[in-house]
């Protein structure tokens, strides 16, 4: 579970993290990062549709990525939203190595930006 300080939930900053900020793609992952100029700490949100699986496995998939973002939450820029999207073949993958993938392109991309 991630700390609920670290949890993006407004569908306003959802939005605009999914249509403004840098996006990075895998094989089962989507990963958006948007930077604002708050000295609040990095939100994290996720996507995972019905395209992922039933209901058991959306959830597996949504655990096994907030998981991942817990070990990866402190790299993450102050101020950032993360929006993570799950696709249909989510759920026969190595999230773990995905999600470290994403996160690492989303930082230097947003180190060549500044």
């Amino acid at each position: 579970m991630l700390p609920r300080n670290a949890r993006l939930t407004s569908p306003d900053n959802f939005a605009r993290t999914t249509k403004s900020g840098f996006r990075v793609t895998s094989k089962s992952l989507v990963g958006y990062l948007y930077l604002t100029n708050t000295g609040v700490p990095a939100q994290c949100g996720l996507i995972i549709s019905k395209s992922v699986g039933g209901s058991v496995v959306r959830h597996r998939v949504a655990r096994q990525i907030r998981h991942g973002l817990r070990d990866h939450l402190n790299e993450l820029p102050t101020g950032a939203f993360l929006v993570v999207r799950a696709l249909p073949g989510a759920a026969a993958t190595n999230l773990r190595n995905d999600l470290s993938n994403i996160i690492l392109k989303l930082i230097q991309k947003t180190l060549v930006v500044r």
